[in-house]
């Protein structure tokens, strides 16, 4: 079951649970499928690679970011340095637009 999630790629997160607690990072891509996402130096493993010559791989190993639930995620508010909630309304214009709850700032 794919559950809707307000956070967008580029968003600043914050790990709310997990072996990586407490840790800030950019969200770089959402996995829909899975309800995962991938931040930038969060849950960390080692990936043994083999060497590829024609692709120019040297094979040994590798440490990338995994997959980590979204539910594990809160957006970051960097005016409160805290994790924050997301609400929605519409600016002037009509167009639809995220705030934070806590302060009702925009999330650029």
């Amino acid at each position: 079951m794919i559950t809707p999630t307000k956070l967008r790629t580029g968003d600043e997160v914050i790990v709310v649970a997990g072996k990586d607690l407490g840790k800030k990072g950019t969200l770089r891509k959402i996995i829909k499928s899975k309800n995962k996402g991938i931040v930038t130096g969060i849950n960390m493993v080692k990936k043994h690679t083999k060497p590829n010559p024609e692709m120019g791989v040297t094979g040994g190993v590798v440490e990338q970011e995994a997959a980590i639930a979204l539910s594990n995620l809160a957006i970051w508010n960097p005016s409160k340095k805290s994790k924050d909630k997301i609400s929605y309304s519409t600016n002037k214009d009509g167009k639809k637009i995220r705030l934070f709850k806590s302060d009702s700032k925009e999330i650029k």
